[in-house]
């Protein structure tokens, strides 16, 4: 596991951004930055989810997060300029991004791989995460030190048979990184890093691995160090690098 240890107050008074939020690795995360002090913005489609995730933050004292219920599949441009004006006026800025959201699509051989369901995978882990990021950068650059984490894989670093979609689309999220970290390079206060979480206790994981126990991998929470060690100030002048959360 990473080894990091974060300070109890390591992201106060950062607001930062989680995209699939609702549940799994996203909310696990949005709790975490919450209970170091960050205002969570949670963006997922799903509002009872963000509902839940919101609620346990408020139980838990930790500063109020913002509930966005937001569709990556079907979103138009419009509405992540609408996003942005949002946390403008609410914020003035944005300190992190987590692009944590994505869909796994069918393991199928590319050969079977229907072009419909390759294009809805690009659409959530690719082009939604462009918008994202070309929009919401103009508040990462108004911030004094700002993130942007990227979720990868291990199918997102060397290719593997049946991945089909989902590999190439976290080549693309590696390959995304890598261009902001450059353009960003001595520019602007924004660092662009990627994480693999690794095979993690999710309903991702048990869709892709079925016969796998789940016991045997640790849960969204035990993976956290890494996400921490990203958001805070410790990682300042780290940038363009993919970590492994395990």
């Amino acid at each position: 596991m990473f080894d990091y240890s974060a300070r109890p107050e390591l992201l106060k008074d950062r607001v930062i951004l989680v995209t699939g939020a609702g549940r799994s690795i996203g909310a696990a995360a949005a709790k975490t930055f919450a209970a170091h002090g960050a205002t969570v913005l949670l963006l997922g489609k799903t509002e009872a989810n963000l509902s839940q995730v919101y609620d346990e933050i408020e139980a838990a004292g930790h500063p109020q997060p913002v509930v966005i219920p937001f569709n990556l599949e079907t979103a138009l441009p419009h509405q992540y300029d609408e996003l942005a004006a949002m946390i403008e006026t609410e914020f003035g800025h944005l300190d992190g991004l987590l692009h944590n959201a994505s869909i796994i699509g069918p393991r199928t051989p590319l050969e079977q791989l229907s072009g419909e369901n390759f294009m809805r995978v690009m659409q959530v882990n690719v082009n939604a995460m462009f918008m994202l990021t070309s929009t919401l950068l103009p508040l990462l650059k108004l911030s004094s030190d700002a993130s942007v984490v990227f979720t990868s894989s291990s199918v997102g670093r060397k290719g593997r048979a049946y991945w089909g979609a989902y590999g190439v689309s976290k080549f693309a999220t590696e390959g995304l990184m890598q261009t902001l970290a450059d353009e960003v390079e001595n520019v602007a206060p924004v660092r662009s890093n990627s994480i693999n979480p690794g095979a993690t206790r999710t309903s991702m994981r048990a869709q892709a691995y079925p016969g796998e126990n789940p016991l045997n991998n640790p849960t969204p929470e035990e993976i956290m160090p890494v996400y921490l060690y990203l958001m805070g100030p410790d990682s300042t002048g780290i940038n363009g690098q993919a970590f492994d959360a395990q």
